[in-house]
């Protein structure tokens, strides 16, 4: 008996070459590797930096562009400093006041009283610090730590002027003093790299 299904005609079957070449086609949506993409690693290599600076420009900022940020930063730490002091300093001189509209005036007065004190006091230590360092640069045309340990030693004679010769000695020996450590705290990874090959 006859099958009731209506024949079809079939494909014929795909030979070993024409196998292959299915094979080797890219899938759908599947770009082949580009060929740009194969670049020697060599020119990947960068000896030089990655930017390009003005001419006649430094890699680095020099203190006259550092100038703001320090003025800035002494005053605002100054007068965060000088708050919380004030507010210490209020706290603890109407302790024996009940909580009143008094006592919080007080207590605010005292509190931007100190912010103002202290954010003169660390701006103006700023400013002139800022000022010898830019003046010191420019007399030398170099620099280094040098600039900085004397910025900072002129900067503690010139605050503390009023005081007389021994103000100004011990203010010179202050500003000296923070700004060496400073400076040795800015060199210690490399002085430690130093002792340790001359140790080896």
């Amino acid at each position: 008996m006859r099958s009731p299904h209506i024949a079809t005609k079939s494909s014929p079957p795909f030979t070993t070459r024409e196998s292959c070449a299915q094979q080797r086609r890219p899938i759908t949506g599947m770009n082949p590797l580009s060929p740009y993409l194969n670049v020697d690693p060599r020119y990947l290599v960068q000896d030089t930096d990655e930017f390009i600076l003005p001419t006649g420009a430094n890699k680095t900022r020099g203190r006259f562009e550092l100038a703001f940020f320090t003025i800035g930063g002494c005053c605002m730490t100054g007068a965060a400093f000088g708050a919380m002091n004030g507010l210490r300093l209020g706290l603890k001189e109407t302790q024996n006041m009940a909580w009143s509209k008094p006592r919080n005036v007080q207590i605010l007065n005292m509190v931007t009283r100190q912010g103002a004190l202290w954010a003169n006091t660390l701006g103006s230590l700023a400013l002139l610090y800022s000022a010898f360092g830019v003046i010191i640069e420019k007399t030398r045309g170099a620099e280094d730590d040098l600039n900085t340990v004397a910025a900072g030693t002129m900067t503690g004679m010139l605050y503390k002027c009023t005081g007389g010769l021994r103000g100004v000695a011990r203010g010179g020996l202050a500003g000296l003093t923070l700004t060496g450590l400073y400076a040795l705290y800015n060199n210690w990874e490399h002085m430690r790299g130093s002792l340790l090959q001359q140790s080896l």
